[in-house]
Formats: structure tokens, C-alpha cells, sequence
């Protein structure tokens, strides 16, 4: 039980993270340009913990087809959830400029942008619990990685939800209840997968790794990318390299 709170714990202080990033963009008026580049620094956090930590994680525990079959499935489910969301308004829900519809115009927006958060929060939150069951060298990394890419991201959807006309309560009401969501994640990877087969296990960290891919594919980088144009590619890569010198350390 104690293990499992410990998970839940480091859940909450990565999803965290997204409330942090959330009362800045909400109280402070960042440069669009400012928001793009640590979008895009943490498109590069996020690549590396997913290459160095989950799906090398994945392949050394059972092999190459639960790798492929748990990435593509993870981003298949993600890619159709993600689809069905950006239909209700939730296309630009990590965009800080005005892209994001307010109620008004889109009726039910609000719902799909929060319903598109989770999804975006709960595959990192579960792999946070799952990687700790290794005694938690895994799992600081991959907190540590998912702390960073959270605070743009929280940064650029909270400015961009203003934009729209959506008052701060709605914007911490939101960005809180996923960092609740994000502890109870982590802490029922490691509570219920805690006996899992080595070969589930490893799907299980490759479905989330794929699905975070997508993610990144979908959402982040073309808000960095529309704002920062070419330097997007050079703030990525330092964004990378950090979450790997981060991962070895």
C-alpha cells in the first residue's frame, strides 16, 4: 500500500505540473513566441522518455512484437479518441493564441478540451505507477520528464483558454482535476499491475508510449512549430538531449 500512495504521489507532483504552467500562462501575459519554444523543448523531454525509458523499457522485457503491437495500438486509440474530440472543439486545446473555440461557438467545447486533457495525462500518469514497480530509478526519470513537458503544455492551453473567453475558475477547475486524475493514475498502475506478466507489462509501457508519441505528433509540436517556425527542430533537440542527461544521471 505504501509503494502504491508513493506512486500516487509522484503522479500528483508531475500532473502538478500542468497547474503550475496553467497560473502562469492564467496570471501572466507570455510571449506566444516564449510559449512556443518550451512547447517545443518539452516535445524533446517527451521523445526521450519515451525512447530511453518506455519503449527500451518494453523491448528488454518481453521482445520486439509486444513493443510494435502495444505502440501502434496506443497510438491507433489515441489517434481515433483524439479524432472523435477535435469534432467537439478540442482540436486547439493546447494552442495559446485564439484557435480554441469559446462556448459560444463550439457548445460542449469546454467538456471535450477537458475529456482531451485526460487523455493526453492519464497514459503518462500510468506508466509513472508501472515504472516505479521497479524499485523507482525508472521512475524518477520518467516523473522528471513528464514534470517538464507538462508546464508548457499547462502554459499554452490555460492562455489559450482565456483567449476564448474562459474564466480562471473554469481553467484551474480543469488543470486541478487532472493533476488529481494523474495520482489516481499512477497510483493504480502500480496498485493493479503490480503481479502483471512481464509480457503485459511490456505492452502496457509500449500502448503508453505510443499513445504519447501521437500526442506529441498531434498537439505539441504543431503549436511550437506554427509560432517558432525553424527553430522549433534545434529547441526539440535540446529538449531531448536534456531528458536523456536527465535519464543518466
Amino acid at each position: 500500500m505504501a509503494g502504491a500512495l508513493i506512486a500516487g504521489g509522484w503522479g500528483l507532483f508531475a500532473g502538478a505540473a500542468l497547474l503550475v504552467g496553467a497560473a502562469v500562462g492564467t496570471l501572466v501575459r507570455v510571449p506566444p513566441r516564449l510559449i512556443a519554444l518550451v512547447m517545443a523543448f518539452g516535445s524533446g523531454v517527451l521523445m526521450a522518455a519515451v525512447s530511453f525509458e518506455l519503449i527500451a523499457e518494453a523491448y528488454e522485457r518481453s521482445g520486439m512484437v509486444p513493443v510494435v503491437t502495444g505502440a501502434v495500438g496506443g497510438a491507433a486509440v489515441y489517434s481515433g479518441a483524439n479524432a472523435l474530440l477535435a469534432r467537439r472543439g478540442a482540436r486547439h486545446r493546447k494552442r495559446s493564441g485564439e484557435q480554441q473555440p469559446s462556448e459560444d461557438e463550439a457548445p460542449g467545447s469546454g467538456n471535450a478540451i477537458a475529456l482531451g486533457a485526460l487523455l493526453d495525462g492519464v497514459p503518462e500518469s500510468v506508466v509513472i505507477g508501472t515504472s516505479l514497480l521497479g524499485g523507482g530509478h525508472l521512475g524518477v526519470a520518467t516523473v522528471g520528464a513528464v514534470f517538464i513537458s507538462n508546464l508548457p503544455e499547462g502554459l499554452a492551453s490555460a492562455a489559450g483558454m482565456r483567449a476564448a473567453g474562459r474564466g480562471r475558475g473554469y481553467v484551474f477547475a480543469l488543470w486541478g482535476g487532472i493533476a488529481v486524475v494523474s495520482g489516481l493514475a499512477a497510483l493504480a498502475g502500480y496498485a493493479l499491475l503490480g503481479g502483471a506478466p512481464a509480457a503485459v507489462m511490456a505492452t502496457i509501457t509500449a500502448v503508453a508510449g505510443g499513445a504519447i508519441l501521437a500526442m506529441i505528433a498531434d498537439t505539441m509540436i504543431p503549436e511550437a512549430y506554427g509560432r517558432v517556425h525553424l527553430l522549433t527542430g534545434l529547441t526539440t533537440v535540446i529538449g531531448f538531449l536534456s531528458a536523456f542527461a536527465l535519464a543518466h544521471l
